[in-house]
């Protein structure tokens, strides 16, 4: 039994909204969604010398200010500025040159999964779909993981959070309510300060994304928030050996006619750091992203019973030291969103059927957060 959704002129639409933006600085920054590379410098350039104008010199509140710069990485205007991604080869990429006095850098990633994927977290493997001939394409297994790179190489990965849209399962659980991040997509962070070292040459760096295992489809974009050092029209950077060994995953598989069971064990863990010397100071930052994954599916009484059982456990942490080894500041998040479903169908009254259905769905994250008041910089 796999899982449909409701597309039709009755549950399906769109809605209005009313946006309230903030903006930070009253004069604002304009960066352009598309054009020339040349033409976007120019207009970086124009919008650091009017940020530089406004901001206090040799600030470190690097964390608690917003960005000076956001630079989006997204695709063109007729397709909603996403990039489609439709297999786990379709890597889709944006060329960027950098500020050269950027003193830390976050990108900020946004997805969403689609069509033969929506349901990816329950996707049973290709062979099962064989075997049976069944005629669905929601297949490859259910493990996905997104990843960014820059110049082709891995600079991050998440396994995304399963958010459940309105209609998934069973449409009747959704009223008045919606599923968590139904309506709010979470993003992702993914510090790349570690890796200015190679990004302040002048030169465009190809940002790039995509999901691995994918299938059709997945939309995909981020933004690149850069802060500034409004002391200097240029900082150095280096960036150090990083760390960024394969996925380790493992995939347990059986089934007989459509009843299976598959089972699917995965972990990652990436390491880097870079120095940034600054008008400010020259700080050190060690980034370390680790996940683990979890995932049991199963099938039984001739595929009109399904089960999901799925745990995600990440953590991050961001450590920034001083040029003396004082500590400026280390934070850690560590998130955990379970996933239960249990769905069955029984047969009913006058060619209907009964949809017996229980899920659990949960999304918490702690953090902790240790700043130095005062750091002194030689």
């Amino acid at each position: 039994m796999l899982e449909t959704n409701a597309v039709d002129n009755v549950h399906t639409g769109g809605y209005l909204v009313n946006v309230s933006l903030l903006y930070y600085n009253h004069s604002g920054v304009r960066v352009p969604l598309s054009g020339a590379a040349k033409s976007s410098v120019i207009v970086y350039r124009e919008a650091i010398d009017s940020v530089n104008r406004q901001k206090p010199k040799n600030s470190l509140n690097l964390y608690e200010s917003p960005a000076d710069l956001i630079i989006p990485i997204s695709g063109i205007r007729n397709k909603g500025f996403w990039f489609r991604i439709e297999s786990v080869s379709d890597v889709h990429s944006k060329g960027i040159q950098i500020p050269r006095n950027t003193q830390k850098a976050v990108l900020e990633v946004y997805v969403s999964f689609h069509g033969n994927d929506e349901f990816w977290y329950s996707n049973p493997p290709d062979s099962y779909l064989r075997m049976n001939n069944l005629t669905t394409e929601r297949g490859h297994g259910a493990y996905r993981e997104v990843f960014v790179t820059i110049d082709d190489n891995l600079v991050g990965s998440v396994v995304p959070f399963p958010v459940i849209f309105t209609g998934g399962f069973n449409r009747l659980f959704w009223q008045p309510v919606v599923a968590i991040g139904a309506f709010n997509l979470p993003s992702y962070d993914f510090d790349v300060t570690p890796f200015l070292g190679l990004l302040l040459d002048r030169k465009i760096h190809i940002f790039g994304l995509g999901v691995i295992d994918s299938i059709p489809f997945w939309l995909v974009d981020a933004n690149l928030h850069l802060w500034l050092d409004h002391g200097s029209s240029a900082v150095e950077a280096k960036t150090v050996e990083p760390h960024f060994p394969a996925v380790s995953i493992q995939r347990r598989s059986s089934f007989k006619l459509l009843n299976g069971s598959f089972k699917i064990v995965a972990k990652r863990k990436n390491q880097f750091m870079g120095w940034v010397r600054s008008s400010g100071c020259n700080l050190t930052t060690h980034v370390s992203y680790e996940f683990k994954f979890r995932s049991s599916v199963k099938f039984k009484e001739n595929g009109t019973y399904k089960s999901v059982v799925q745990t995600v456990k990440t953590k991050t942490q961001v450590k920034v030291v001083s040029e003396i080894g004082s500590l400026v500041n280390r934070a850690s998040v560590k998130g955990n969103y379970p996933l239960t479903i249990v769905s069955s169908t029984l047969p009913g009254s006058k060619k209907k059927y009964i949809l017996d259905s229980n899920e659990c769905l949960s999304f918490s994250e702690r953090e902790i957060v240790e700043r130095l008041l005062f750091v002194l910089c030689i």
